[in-house]
Parts: structure tokens; sequence; C-alpha cells
């Protein structure tokens, strides 16, 4: 067995001089990542004392510098900043002579593609649009996140492969996004991430107001199930009184959160309304209840004689929610 000692990866010899243009939670972990893999972090930008923290404790030791001086040490600068101040930075440091030719900038956002880099491109950049999706913390957990991460890519033509090594190189799997396609491929992963975190906000805060001591515990084994489902099945994992065309527990929800949480109504009545189409297009929901269904999301209440919109003796026997 070779039992001779193993080189630190910090003692490879870096590749590339690596700096960071806003050091939020994400210019930080993916600067980490690329040190792991043999570059050399030399100069991160940070002006908040919590940008300053993460910098800290993601790259002990790199100089906090400004931008401007950032670029002057890196060879690939990444420019990790809100994606309505990108366009603004890129073409502030493209004016000002901060660009080098042949330096490999890159940024994160997934809105934009490679041509909001087009003022440092003139100045003779190499333009990379690398987004990770992922969300991040702001903490060394993120770095382990990024093993098996997707990234959408986007650049030149002749750049494709060392954006995809780049993204290899930090853990990630590259998926090519057309420069036309950002923003859908963004507003896809806004619509499933950033929204999931506040209809899950929201089921907690009712589950504490009916009572629930655990809801975190009582949501995490049925909102993993229902992803794992969603993600192998599509629209056949749908399930629950919508899907079901139950009017009268939906119109009963409703009345419950008018009662306890009004804030949360428009909300649910626009995804029950979004799941009654495609649970409707897909074979799920039978026609014949849907227009009692689809009455109770327009502001009315079951058409059934009689009914008052509270839920029927017997409820809950058949299929699962």
């Amino acid at each position: 067995m070779n039992t001779a000692p193993q080189p630190d990866p910090r003692d490879r010899p870096a590749r590339l001089t690596v700096g960071v243009v806003g050091a939020g939670r994400v210019g930080p972990a993916l600067a980490a990542s690329l040190q792991l893999a043999g570059h050399r972090p030399v100069a991160v930008s940070a002006v908040s004392a919590a940008s300053r923290r993460r910098a800290e404790q993601l790259l002990p030791g790199v100089p906090v510098v400004p931008p401007a001086e950032v670029l002057e040490r890196a060879e690939l600068v990444l420019l990790t900043v809100p994606d309505d101040a990108l366009p603004e930075l890129v073409s502030g440091l493209a004016g000002t002579g901060a660009v080098r030719p042949g330096q490999l900038l890159v940024h994160t956002s997934g809105r934009y593609g490679a041509k909001v880099l087009d003022p440092a491109l003139r100045a003779g950049a190499l333009p990379l649009a690398l987004h990770p999706a992922m969300t991040f913390t702001g903490t060394p957990v993120d770095v382990q996140r990024l093993a098996g991460c997707s990234f959408g890519v986007t650049a030149p033509e002749e750049l494709r492969l060392a954006a995809e090594a780049l993204v290899i190189e930090m853990g990630g799997e590259p998926e090519w996004i057309a420069e036309e396609n950002r923003p859908l491929y963004h507003a896809a992963l806004a619509l499933g991430a950033n929204h999931l975190v506040t209809l899950v906000a929201q089921s907690l805060e009712l589950l504490r107001t009916a009572g629930v001591e655990a809801p975190d515990r009582m949501l995490g084994p049925l909102l993993g199930a229902a992803l794992d489902n969603a993600l192998r099945s599509g629209d056949a994992a749908l399930t629950g009184p919508v899907a079901r065309g139950d009017a009268g527990t939906v119109s009963a929800h409703v009345a419950e959160l008018r009662r306890h949480a009004p804030q949360a109504v428009a909300g649910y009545l626009a995804m029950a309304r979004a799941t009654a189409d495609r649970a409707l297009a897909h074979g799920l929901l039978k026609p014949e209840l849907a227009e009692d269904l689809l009455g109770v999301l327009a502001g009315g209440t079951p058409g059934t004689p009689g009914d008052t919109g509270a839920p029927g003796e017997g409820e809950g026997e058949g299929e699962s929610r």
C-alpha cells in the first residue's frame, strides 16, 4: 500500500488568479470552489460589513480592495452583483480602462447572457455567463452544494469549452442556454425556487395558527415526497382537492384563509386555478366536476343545492391527499 503523503490541493500550482467583484452570497462560494480546483483567489471587493464577513469566512486572507483593483490583480474575474446592477458595473469598468485584453470576465446573473458583457468584450475581455441554479446561504455549506449543481452557461461559441470546463472544475454540471432564452430560463427557476420558499413559509405560518407544534417536521416528509413525485412524473403527480374537483373542500379552504390569513387568499386562488387548468388538461380533473370548482375559484360557492361551502360528512375518504 502506498503510504506516501498526498499533496495538499492548496500546494498545487495555480492556473489562474481569481478576483471577485461583489461579495454577496454567490461570489465567495464560487471562488472557494475554484480554489479547491487549484486556482488562486487574489482579491475581492466588499462594501457592507456582512459581505466583508462572508469574504473572510470563505476566502480567508484574500485582500479586500476596490473593484478596479480586483480586475488589476486577477486573470479570472467573477462579477457577482445583483442583476439590475450588472450592466452599469460592466460599462463602468470598461469605460475606466479596468478591463484587460485576454481577461476572463464571468458574471453569474440568471437573467443575462453574454451580451451584457459587450462593453468588456470590446475592451478585449473574454465574456462568460455562468449561472448556478442553486440557492445560496453565504456560508461554507454552499461550496459543498455546488457538487452536481447545474449551471446555465452562455458564451461565444469559441469560449464554450472554456466555460463548461470552469463549471466542471467547480463541481457543477454545465447546461447550455441560448442567449435569447436567458430571461425565460431565469423566470422558470424563479417560479420554482423563489415562489416555493414563499409557499412553504405561508404553510408553516398557517399550521402554527392551527395549533401544530412542529410544522417543519410535519411538512418535511410531505413536501419532500411531493417534490420527488413532481420531478419524476410531472402533472401526473397532482393530488389534493383541486385535482379531484372537491369544490366544497376548496370553498372551506378559502373561507378559513379569509378569516385567519387574508393575505394568503390571492396566492391560494391563483395557484388553485393554475392547478385546475393543468389537472383538467391532463385528464385528472373530471369535466363534470370542474364547473363547480371553477365557480368557487371565481369567488362563488359550490353549486350543489344546500351546500354552504363547508366540508360534508365523511369527507376525507377516498384518494390520498
